[in-house]
């Protein structure tokens, strides 16, 4: 993966040269064997001999056009769709490349400049030009996909990080919405508790201290222990309990083996701070809550169901959003699961709140 993170001459220059090295290593075999030995008089005429010196005049340029094409020409006209600027540069350059390569070729190698031409050629001709150009397009156009194809490669890498990046954010500030709600409902009860000056008190306090330790240092996974989570909810439980009196029952109900089993941390903590806001606080007099965590196979069905408000039912109908509760599942349920395996129904029969969520829990 180290090849396709940057750009490729920032990466590392061995790859570069390893790529050239085969790529020239297999035209001069290529051509070599295509070249008639006949036709050479001696061993410094022969067909590999040729092929490596004509193909070791002619990767220097392919390398030059490559680059230069690659770290210029396409950064300065093609990504800035000038396209018609590119196009004549690009021509020219390889016109003046294929002048080069038949001088060079001529006074120094063969004075046959192209002997795998349909007849031996010491001038340049149309045919010639015409020839050479296409080749030196066809190595350009290789050496550029590859190129283009490993830029496409990295930058498919870097969203998906990104997203990654954003969507591990997103999760976490929807967990540390709960804590803030949650600790300033308690705190608040400690304090009317401390004013009356209760036995329960220090109680609360070692509770509310078990449950920071939690959510603080045991929320960070993505994944977290099902027995831990339902542990959670009691001693959440247990604070309303205390909180409420008499006032609150709670009917809870545990079926299945919860052991090696792990769900999305504090995610049904939202479920049960959802019923005490909206239905035990905003009602009076005796207020029961009932809890069903039932474990089938992979999945966990959880079921909770409060009363509805008696004084704001319409308020609640208009405020879509039930606070930070619901929503906020939600988009946790969004984020942190495909789609195949999680189902949530919320919904109202006879005054009363129920949500069902079934989940899976492997």
């Amino acid at each position: 993966m180290k090849f396709i993170t940057n750009n490729l001459y920032k990466v590392s220059i061995k790859h570069h040269i390893l790529f050239w090295l085969v790529y020239f290593t297999l035209n001069t075999l290529r051509w070599g064997s295509y070249f008639d030995d006949d036709s050479f008089e001696n061993y410094f005429l022969s067909p590999y001999f040729y092929s490596f010196k004509t193909n070791l005049l002619g990767f220097l340029i392919h390398i030059a056009l490559t680059y230069f094409n690659i770290y210029f020409l396409m950064p300065k006209f093609v990504f800035k769709k000038r396209y018609l600027s590119y196009v004549v540069i690009i021509l020219s350059a390889i016109f003046l490349m294929v002048v080069f390569k038949f001088n060079v070729t001529y006074f120094f190698v063969s004075q046959n400049v192209w002997p795998e031409g349909p007849e031996a050629t010491n001038t340049m001709t149309l045919n010639y030009i015409i020839q050479m150009m296409f080749g030196e397009l066809y190595v350009i156009t290789f050496a550029t996909a590859i190129k283009i194809t490993l830029d496409f490669l990295k930058e498919h890498q870097r969203v998906a990080n990104l997203e990654k990046a954003q969507l591990e954010t997103e999760l976490l500030f929807l967990k540390t919405q709960i804590s803030p709600h949650f600790f300033f409902n308690t705190l608040n009860n400690i304090y009317s508790l401390s004013v009356e000056k209760s036995k329960k008190t220090p109680k609360i306090i070692l509770m509310l201290s078990e449950l920071m330790r939690y959510l603080l240092y045991e929320t960070k996974n993505k994944r977290q222990s099902l027995e831990k989570e339902i542990l959670c909810i009691q001693n959440y439980l247990d604070l309303e309990r205390i909180r409420h009196n008499d006032e609150l029952e709670i009917d809870m109900s545990i079926s299945g083996e919860i052991q090696d089993k792990e769900i999305a941390p504090i995610l049904l903590l939202s479920f049960i701070e959802n019923a005490f806001k909206h239905g035990v606080n905003k009602n009076i007099g005796e207020v029961k809550i009932d809890i069903d965590f039932s474990i089938k196979n992979d999945y966990l069905f959880f079921t909770i169901t409060n009363p509805m408000p008696k004084k704001s039912k319409i308020e609640d109908k208009l405020n879509k959003s039930s606070g930070i509760g619901l929503e906020n599942v939600k988009k946790r349920l969004a984020l942190g699961y495909n789609k195949n395996d999680y189902n949530l129904s919320i919904s109202n029969n006879n005054d009363m709140f129920i949500v069902k969520l079934k989940i899976k829990v492997s």
